[in-house]
């Protein structure tokens, strides 16, 4: 059950302390796209969106989003936001992840990943050893497939909960 317990628990990508990431020495930030950065119903990235990129970039963070979602959904915020992105990208398995790893050079320890899914970003992140970074959903409208995701999720939660070991809303660094 530790790989389900994210390093840190956050509200929305919104509230993360990125400048306590760059000290701890983390120098690539991978986000998930659906209901992390943008609801579903959200076919390009926002205003808000927008600027939090640009301050990433400006703290000289390599960004890259990270979706199980298909090119067409990925290929826009990849390009408004001047990004990389993988899509299609199998979480929580470690074959994407590791490409990134070997094509960039980083360590695992260098980089965070920042989502909305304890079954795949979470538990993908903390089985490549990343700083797993959780956020809450932004929307309740979700892809068909991650509605299973979300009934498994339920039941972590409650054991977790039972356990002291993660409750929904109680947020940490």
């Amino acid at each position: 059950m530790d790989h389900m317990i994210p390093d840190i628990y956050q509200k929305s990508i919104y509230t993360i302390d990125y400048q306590a990431l760059k000290q701890a020495g983390i120098v690539c930030l991978i986000f998930d796209l659906n209901n992390t950065i943008a609801p579903m119903s959200m076919p390009v990235p926002d205003r808000e969106l927008k600027d939090l990129f640009a301050y990433l970039e400006s703290l000289k963070f390599k960004v890259i989003i990270f979706s199980n979602g298909s090119k067409s959904r990925v290929a826009p915020f990849k390009e408004k936001l001047n990004v990389d992105a993988a899509f299609k990208s199998m979480k929580p398995f470690k074959k994407k992840y590791q490409k990134v790893l070997d094509m960039y050079h980083f360590k695992v320890h260098q980089v965070a990943s920042i989502g909305d899914s304890l079954l795949t970003d979470v538990l993908g992140a903390n089985k490549m050893g990343f700083t797993s970074i959780y956020v809450n959903p932004i929307s309740n409208k979700e892809a068909f497939s991650m509605k299973f995701i979300r009934m498994g999720e339920q039941v972590i939660f409650r054991y977790l909960k039972k356990k002291e070991l993660f409750e929904l809303g109680r947020y940490y660094e």
